[in-house]
C-alpha cells in the first residue's frame, strides 16, 4: 500500500473516537467481519492504527477507499465540522428538475479533479452556486432554514396560551390593578414572541455576526472622527450552543424588549447568520 494511502488511513483511525472505530468501519465496508471481529480496541491508539492498516494493506486500499472512509467519518461526526450553504440555481427559463442521484454522483466524481464548486455544478446541471452567508455544525438545522421546514407542521398552531401566575406563598395585598397590568404585559410579551418565532423548536446555530460600517456624524468639525474620512468599522458576534432558542427567550425572561430587533430575529428568513450593515 501506498505510504500516502498508509498516513491518511493512520490519521483517520487517530481522529476517531475509541467507542466508534468499530462502527466506523463496519460502515465503510472495506473490511470483511472476520477481519473486523480481529482488531484489538484494547490497545494504544497507534498500535491500533497500524494493525488497521497491515489489514488494509491485504486488501490494497487507495485513496479513494481512504476517501470514503472520510466521508463515513464525516457523516458520523457531521457537528465537529463548520458547514457553508451555497445557493445553485439555472439559466431563467430552464425546468427546475430533480436530478437523478445515481448519474449525480456518477458525473460527480468523473469532475472530481476540478474546483469542487464547478464540479457540483455540473454535476448537477446548475449554472450558478451563490454562498448563502450561512454556517453552523447542525446539517439539520441549515436543510430546515434553507428548504423552511423548521415551522411546516406548527403554522396552524400559533394560538397563544394564557400566562398562569405563580404563587411564592407570600401573604402581600398587591393592587389588582397591578396584578393585571402584569398579566397583561407578559401575555403580550409572549404572543410576540410567538408570532416572532413561533411555538415550534428552533433550528440550531451557534453564531450570528455583524459587521457595521458607518461614518461618525457631529455638528462639531474639526475632531479626529468628525475628519475622518475612512468609514468607522466594528464586528459583534452573538454566540450560543442554541442561538435561536436563546434570543427566543430574551423577552419572556425580562432581559430585552418585545419585539426583539429585526436584524436578530430575521436570520432564518433572510437565511443568513453573516450580516453586512452600512450607512444607507
Amino acid at each position: 500500500m501506498d505510504e500516502n494511502v498508509a498516513e491518511f488511513l493512520r490519521r483517520s483511525i487517530l481522529k476517531i473516537p475509541l467507542h466508534a472505530i468499530k462502527t466506523i468501519l463496519k460502515t465503510w465496508d472495506f473490511l470483511s467481519e472476520n477481519q473486523l471481529e480481529t482488531i484489538n480496541l484494547r490497545q494504544r491508539k497507534e498500535s491500533l492504527a497500524q494493525e488497521i492498516i497491515l489489514l488494509c494493506e491485504g486488501k490494497n486500499a487507495t485513496l479513494d477507499d481512504m476517501a470514503l472512509l472520510d466521508i463515513v467519518y464525516t457523516q458520523v461526526h457531521r457537528h465537529k465540522k463548520l458547514w457553508d450553504v451555497f445557493e445553485m440555481s439555472k439559466e431563467p427559463g430552464e425546468d427546475v428538475d430533480l436530478f437523478d442521484m445515481k448519474q449525480f454522483q456518477g458525473s460527480f466524481k468523473k469532475i472530481l479533479q476540478r474546483a469542487l464548486k464547478n464540479a457540483l455544478k455540473i454535476a448537477s446541471k446548475h449554472h450558478q452556486m451563490v454562498h448563502l452567508n450561512l454556517r453552523s455544525r447542525h446539517l439539520d438545522s441549515l436543510k430546515a432554514i434553507v428548504f423552511r421546514e423548521y415551522n411546516q407542521n406548527f403554522d396552524s398552531h400559533s394560538t397563544t396560551v394564557p400566562l398562569q401566575e405563580e404563587s411564592f406563598g407570600l401573604d402581600v395585598n398587591l393592587d389588582s390593578n397591578i396584578i393585571l397590568e402584569n398579566t397583561e404585559e407578559k401575555e403580550r410579551i409572549q404572543r410576540v414572541t410567538q408570532e416572532t418565532f413561533g411555538t415550534y423548536s428552533q433550528p440550531q446555530l451557534e453564531f450570528a455576526q455583524y459587521k457595521l460600517e458607518t461614518r461618525f456624524k457631529s455638528d462639531i468639525s474639526g475632531g479626529i472622527l468628525a475628519d475622518r474620512k475612512e468609514p468607522l468599522r466594528c464586528l459583534v458576534k452573538f454566540s450560543s450552543p442554541h442561538l435561536l432558542e436563546a434570543l427566543k427567550s430574551l423577552a419572556p425572561a425580562g432581559i430585552a424588549d418585545a419585539p426583539l430587533s429585526p436584524l436578530l430575529t430575521c436570520i432564518p428568513s433572510k437565511k443568513m447568520n453573516y450580516f453586512k450593515i452600512r450607512d444607507k
